[in-house]
């Protein structure tokens, strides 16, 4: 009796590609879409809310002072937590106001009049998006883990997309065949891999990299020094004096939040001279009652460990260069997450031709994914039905 001959490497490379598309593909697309929306949360988040639209105006904003006061009159019983600089010119700034237990509420201000144009619960696209993508809205040390493992499979699927596809870096300009639908969707597959290569590779360590976080490897936050507990959270003229105070001690800090703790006094953070890192790695902290500067942060500090873990949120979601690099994350979002759908069909095709199958498409793909395919959707529904508790927080 004839030996069996061993697979061919390519035809290995090939299964393992098959199996780390189709397997999870229902997860997969369902991360990768709402990673995609995610993008564009805060836009989603202007467009439903009209207390978040502003009207341009050219002339200076209002101070500081003057929008903390505004959002503190608005919620009187509550406490100002956080207040953020607008996303972009048409947009209202926005402050978090802890009102007892739960969630704050978003207090929304326009920036040029200080004036309060409406305030709003917790729950949010934004807020939706960001949990549902980053943790399916389980506890964070459940769910990041199980999303962020997709990382590895991703990356798996890079390289083994390139193994499979012989001299690959010819394939950038050959346009698709028309004729046979499966061999056009397969020629659509691969022309969209290789041009979203980049973006592949760039999603997938970033990804392996909130895995790496989350199971111990997260860098070292610096911790601000302690003062005695100032309950009276500073606004109108008093922030301003201390905001003048910041900007002496650090004139090159572009200030896009400021922090009203207990412990840790007024803390202003932003961007400086460092490149590719979140507002919290630069950033001034301030005794409210004496002005006195309690530590300062600089990106262009931070150890090699500290800046990858500030790097990876800005490339991951490419909100570094404001729309336009959003733009560009959207976009091959969109094709990477239509990577995962045609994957799937090319698989469920390939499957009906060679077992002469006269079951739909869908039906193929379902039953060659086996369990997964019950597990994937039960994590999915699963994060819908936790969202209301999720996010619902103050109302």
């Amino acid at each position: 009796m004839a030996k069996a001959r061993a697979p061919k490497p390519r035809s290995i490379w090939w299964r393992v590609h098959s199996w780390a598309g189709l397997k999870f593909s229902i997860f997969m697309t369902f991360i990768l879409a709402t990673g995609t929306l995610a993008v564009f949360a805060h836009e989603l988040d202007w467009l439903i809310t009209p207390a978040m639209r502003v009207e341009v105006q050219d002339r200076p904003v209002a101070s500081w002072g003057a929008m903390a006061a505004a959002a503190s009159q608005a919620e009187p019983k509550g406490r100002l937590q956080t207040l953020y600089a607008p996303l972009d010119p048409w947009f209202a700034a926005e402050a978090w106001v802890e009102v007892g237990k739960g969630a704050p509420r978003r207090v929304y201000i326009d920036p040029w009049e200080a004036r309060v144009t409406g305030t709003h619960g917790w729950a949010s696209a934004h807020r939706f998006l960001r949990q549902v993508h980053r943790h399916l809205m389980l506890p964070t040390k459940i769910g990041i883990p199980i999303v962020s493992s997709l990382a590895l499979l991703l990356l798996a699927s890079l390289i083994t997309g390139i193994v499979t596809y012989k001299k690959w870096w010819r394939g950038f300009f050959r346009m698709p065949h028309g004729g046979d639908s499966r061999r056009f969707q397969g020629d659509l597959h691969r022309l969209t891999g290789l041009w979203s290569l980049w973006f592949v590779a760039l999603i997938s360590l970033s990804g392996i990299w909130y895995l790496v976080e989350t199971l111990g490897g997260n860098a070292q936050v610096p911790k601000l020094p302690e003062i005695a507990s100032s309950p009276a959270v500073t606004t109108g003229p008093e922030l301003d004096r201390l905001v003048t105070k910041a900007q002496q001690a650090k004139p090159s800090l572009v200030i896009r939040e400021i922090r009203f703790t207990k412990e840790n006094g007024v803390v202003f953070l932003g961007q400086n001279k460092a490149w590719l890192v979140r507002d919290r790695a630069n950033g001034i902290a301030l005794d409210p009652q004496t002005g006195r500067v309690l530590m300062m942060l600089d990106g262009q500090n931070l150890s090699v460990h500290q800046r990858i873990s500030e790097m990876a949120d800005p490339l991951h979601f490419g909100t570094f260069g404001g729309l336009a690099t959003k733009a560009v994350w959207f976009v091959f979002g969109v094709l990477l997450t239509g990577l995962s759908v045609t994957g799937t069909i090319i698989f469920a095709k390939r499957l009906q031709k060679a077992e002469h199958r006269e079951a739909s498409g869908a039906a193929v793909a379902w039953k060659g994914m086996g369990a997964w395919a019950y597990i994937a959707t039960a994590f999915v529904i699963l994060a819908f039905v936790l969202t209301p508790g999720a996010i619902g927080g103050a109302s």
